[in-house]
């Protein structure tokens, strides 16, 4: 038998001493991301230790008999004090999974179907956006060639001003940290 089964508080003890327990976000100088990390990775420790006491009670009520009753109540008393660790856990932990996902377990299909079929429409809409792109691409690239054919000198002063434009912009870029995409350029914190 289990020591920490034949003792719930002790257990709990355990669980506590172990890291188990609720921690302060931000404690120890830690960013929130780690905290965060560390919260959920103590949140599926104590859902794989919730699932092990669970087969521990489906092992012994399967064969219950009198002399079984102790371990019994001692397995209850454990899964609950596991229960309440995980759900102290479980409260700072801040996941939002979408509801269509929790509407397909639910239906009893795999998650994962969600996940395939918002890639699929993001791809789709992708090309479509694309598709545009490359359209007016090729209109400005058409209208450029019309355009040079009937009013050359214009077309050279307007390539002119955007090459000058298109420099300005790449200069202010650099000295403001900024990409050309307009994104700001941002240092990776050690």
């Amino acid at each position: 038998m289990d020591s920490a089964a034949a003792n719930p508080s002790a257990a709990a003890a355990a669980a506590a001493a172990a890291g188990n327990g609720v921690q302060a976000s931000g404690a120890g100088g830690e960013r929130p991301e780690d905290a965060s990390k560390q919260n959920l990775a103590q949140v599926t420790s104590s859902i794989q230790k919730t699932l092990g006491l669970l087969h521990q009670l489906n092992l012994t009520v399967s064969s219950f008999n009198s002399a079984s009753q102790l371990p019994l109540l001692q397995r209850l008393n454990a899964l609950v004090a596991e229960l309440d660790t995980m759900q102290k856990l479980a409260d700072g932990c801040n996941i939002q999974v979408p509801m269509e996902v929790v509407n397909l377990i639910d239906d009893g299909k795999n998650p994962d179907e969600f996940t395939r079929d918002v890639l699929n429409n993001c791809i789709a809409k992708n090309q479509i956006t694309k598709g545009k792109t490359d359209a007016f691409k090729s209109l400005r690239k058409h209208l450029l060639e019309e355009l040079e054919q009937a009013f050359p000198e214009d077309v050279e002063a307007y390539r002119e001003i955007r090459a000058t434009s298109a420099a300005e912009a790449k200069r202010l870029a650099q000295s403001q940290n900024t990409l050309p995409n307009g994104d700001v350029k941002v240092k990776a914190e050690h």
